[in-house]
């Protein structure tokens, strides 16, 4: 064997050595921040949790689940965010009162939200000086995926909530009601159309601002080096 091959067999050795390290870290963490969003759950069920649900809506108005959630995918990236939200989602059923359909609708809102933010990074190829997560902390990305996300949010969760309140939360549709916007005379299902998307809008900016703001704004990110 030549010395350009040893070279060659040595540094595809040490990238399948880095890719591994990188995939076992994402894991960990994945397997930390789901834990962290159980135990949240599970402390603050159903003391401050239902203190700040909207009425009607088995919706909090700050998910500090979702936080914990988005805030693994900005750490260590899409694999870790995904798996991060449904080892969470099953860890919580247990906890939630809304269990099962609560549980499943956040893991249907956090996913929707960060799909599209890992769909075009995966247009990205990872190097050696710029990394995939330096692209999404470019204040001008995470505005143009973020509205993206929370667009294709909004269309999924109204469909959802719709078919929700339709069949298993039938009986609590009346009781549905826009008076956290001060408009308590519309209830219904026309509350559930107006309200939904307002809602999801307002948490995907919560869900997807406030992590960055940790990560970035602290740069985690820099110190961690993921991906």
């Amino acid at each position: 064997m030549t010395d350009l091959e040893e070279r060659s067999l040595s540094e595809e050795q040490e990238s399948f050595m880095s890719l591994r390290s990188r995939l076992t870290i994402q894991i960990v963490g994945a397997a930390l921040f789901s834990a962290l969003s159980i135990v949240i759950g599970a402390l603050l069920t159903p003391t401050l949790t239902n203190t700040i649900r909207i009425p009607g809506w088995f919706i909090a108005i700050i998910d500090l689940i979702s936080l914990v959630w988005v805030t693994c995918f900005y750490l260590f990236g899409a694999k870790a965010g995904i798996l991060c939200c449904i080892i969470g989602t099953v860890g919580l059923m247990p906890f939630d009162p809304s269990a099962p359909i609560g549980p499943l609708m956040k893991l249907a809102a956090t996913i929707s939200l960060i799909s599209v933010p890992i769909l075009f990074l995966r247009l990205y190829k990872r190097d050696g000086v710029i990394k995939k997560s330096q692209k999404l902390k470019k204040p001008h990305n995470i505005i143009v995926y973020g509205a993206l996300g929370t667009f294709l949010r909004i269309i999924v969760m109204v469909i959802l909530n719709i078919i929700v309140f339709l069949t298993v939360f039938s009986l609590f549709l009346d009781q549905v009601s826009l008076e956290f916007l001060g408009l308590p005379q519309i209830t219904g299902m026309t509350a559930v159309i107006i309200g939904a998307p307002i809602i999801n809008a307002w948490q995907s900016v919560l869900d997807l601002g406030i992590p960055y703001f940790i990560v970035f704004g602290l740069k985690l990110d820099e110190r961690l080096n993921v991906w």
